[in-house]
């Protein structure tokens, strides 16, 4: 309590785990006056005066001992949603995509939840980064996703032949990517969807759904407002808000006080994007409950944001300029890896009550079922790259994981969301430990759960950890068919990415895939034999779900044999990173009308689909 003034505490209740010492064994729990009554979950502002006079102030985060767990066992999809295009879809998948996805799987096969990239707000531009890891602001959602017919004013348009015309340049759009092998194109989507999207905010919103519109401006004040007259001024002056007139740079400048009331109409156009992006967040986690999901939608938390974005402009002080997060020399990577991304200031969290972290947490979690967080040891400890200098001169800067984790608990608890940590990689001894603690659920990718305290081999189902969620393969790493096949292999060669012969490479990955493989047929889980690339497939998911895993995650273009990567890291123009449909096993792209109606689906699908017990009619039941 007695912490330097505008500094924050993390605590929890009684309920929550003792601490423990370094060496494992529990402290000895502190003396608690008789007279102290337990605050209630949430966030304080405590205010101390002592005998002599002296005062402080603290945020004491008050947080239950765990965030919510999943009710039961669960499989579900994981998808890059931008490649889910439908016979509707504007050239890339959106949230009606979602939402008729959430829909079908949940209904159908029983699937438990849908798993999404980060649907955050991208930098505007020509090119815009495709990248859904590099957003411009974590706080608010990317309009591009918005299922523009599904807006309610749509129908009201009164130029119904422009709109016409553009859903003609949508419909090239797709068909272009569909059957004439381009790539997905963001910013041309964009573009069209924004003329249709002035068209359908000129039309008048009804006395409800304005009351609507006027609550959402309420509950995200000052934050929206920011966002949006960023927006307005990046269309002004453009993306990079370090270019701006200098007095701009300022959000709370008199100059930018001036342009928000010259720009007042297009500040208001970016308000009311962001709210229907959310209502269609929300309808998308609707469709999925209604369907009887157990979780329903999983959003992406990206680790950080551009550095010329809505972000890094509006919460200046929160970012460390000149610092970059990365991450220091491996095994794979002997320089390290700079992402670009500006990290938060440990210290400026603390003294703002963890204030921003707060908001963005609220913000994603009002329309999720769940949430993976993105390189969850961050909230640990991140390695900072100065400005200008290579990884291998950067360092870890500590976060205060306590006070990081108790702000995760309560948000998620008031939200009644699961959590899944991404702690692939490098881990910090004990973070996974603390994770579980506060019932976080991590990430296991079958081929790197091997031995690694032992012989090396493949891990046994039943060793695996059950709270995780247990997947084939994520968007960094080669489909399934692709492992199987070694094509993985073969296209890094192709892009020069090998630091060893194609000869060797092969021949390694071929040892790892066959390894793997014996334990299948061990373990009867390859009845078809060997030689039968789906059988093998559907052999890897029966192995996910022999493992006490309480969730387990298809990669939507495993079902169909999509043997390319969605994104390939180490590449930039060698690569069509976060640009490509899902195909099937020819490589031809396929809707998602096709993928429900696929037979290597269902086959597939049948391997997780939950069995109904079979009752046997009166007459023939046993004694």
């Amino acid at each position: 309590m007695t912490s330097p003034s505008g500094a924050a505490t993390a605590f929890a209740p009684a309920s929550a785990p003792h601490p423990q010492r370094a060496d494992g064994e529990p402290d000895a729990p502190a003396a608690v006056p008789a007279w102290w009554i337990p605050p209630p979950p949430g966030v304080h502002r405590v205010h101390v005066r002592t005998p002599d006079h002296r005062r402080a102030t603290a945020t004491l985060v008050v947080a239950p001992a765990r965030v919510p767990q999943p009710p039961g066992r669960s499989h579900g999809f994981l998808v890059q949603l931008y490649s889910l295009l439908s016979a509707r879809s504007w050239g890339m998948g959106d949230l009606g995509d979602l939402a008729d996805l959430a829909a079908w799987s949940g209904r159908t096969i029983g699937s438990g939840f849908v798993q999404v990239n980060p649907l955050h707000a991208a930098v505007p531009g020509r090119p815009t980064d495709p990248s859904p890891y590099r957003p411009s602001s974590r706080r608010f959602p990317d309009p591009v996703h918005l299922r523009v017919e599904s807006v309610p004013e749509y129908g009201h348009v009164r130029d119904r032949a422009a709109l016409d015309d553009l859903r003609q340049d949508a419909a090239a759009l797709s068909e272009a990517v569909l059957n004439k092998g381009a790539l997905i194109d963001r910013d041309a989507v964009w573009e069209l969807k924004r003329q249709a999207l002035e068209l359908v905010v000129e039309v008048p919103l009804t006395p409800g759904r304005r009351a609507a519109y006027c609550d959402f401006l309420a509950e995200q004040g000052q934050a929206l407002e920011d966002h949006a007259l960023w927006c307005a001024l990046a269309e002004v002056h453009g993306p990079d808000w370090h270019a701006w007139p200098e007095a701009l740079r300022d959000p709370r400048s008199p100059e930018t006080a001036r342009a928000r009331t010259g720009l007042l109409d297009r500040v208001d156009f970016h308000c009311r994007l962001a709210w229907l992006t959310a209502t269609q967040l929300a309808a998308a986690q609707r469709a999925a409950e209604d369907a009887g999901m157990s979780v329903g939608i999983v959003h992406d938390l990206a680790v950080g944001v551009h550095p010329a974005g809505a972000d890094t402009w509006a919460q200046q002080e929160a970012f460390a300029h000149g610092m970059s997060v990365g991450a220091p020399p491996d095994a794979f990577n002997a320089r390290g890896q700079d992402w670009g991304l500006p990290p938060w200031r440990p210290d400026v969290l603390a003294a703002t009550g963890y204030a921003a972290y707060r908001g963005l947490l609220r913000g994603l979690l009002a329309h999720a079922g769940a949430l993976r967080i993105d390189h969850v040891m961050g909230l640990f400890r991140l390695w900072w790259v100065p400005e200008g200098r290579p990884p291998t001169d950067g360092t870890y800067v500590a976060q205060d994981a306590e006070a990081m984790l108790a702000v995760l608990v309560l948000e998620a608890h008031r939200a009644g969301t699961v959590v899944v940590g991404e702690d692939l990689g490098t881990v910090e001894p004990g973070v996974r430990e603390a994770l579980a603690r506060r019932g976080v659920l991590g990430t296991s990718v079958l081929w790197f759960e091997r031995d690694w305290d032992g012989d090396g081999r493949p891990l046994a189902p039943e060793r695996w950890r059950r709270d995780c969620l247990a997947t084939a393969t994520t968007h960094d790493l080669p489909s399934t068919a692709a492992r199987l096949t070694g094509d993985h292999v073969t296209l890094r060669h192709r892009l020069g990415l090998l630091t060893r012969s194609l000869e060797e490479e092969l021949t390694e990955d071929a040892t790892d895939t066959a390894e793997w493989l014996a334990l299948l047929a061990r373990l009867r889980m390859l009845p078809e034999g060997d030689g039968d690339e789906e059988a093998a497939v559907r052999a890897v998911h029966r192995f996910l779900l022999r493992t006490p895993a309480r969730m387990t995650g298809v990669w939507l273009p495993d079902t169909v044999g999509d043997r390319r990567p969605q994104n390939l890291p180490g590449t930039w123009d060698q690569y069509p990173n976060w640009r490509l449909p899902i195909a099937d096993s020819e490589g031809h792209p396929v809707t998602l009308e096709e993928i429900t109606a696929s037979p290597r689906l269902h086959a597939l699908m049948d391997v997780l689909r939950p069995r109904k017990p079979h009752t046997a009619p009166p007459g023939e039941r046993r004694p």
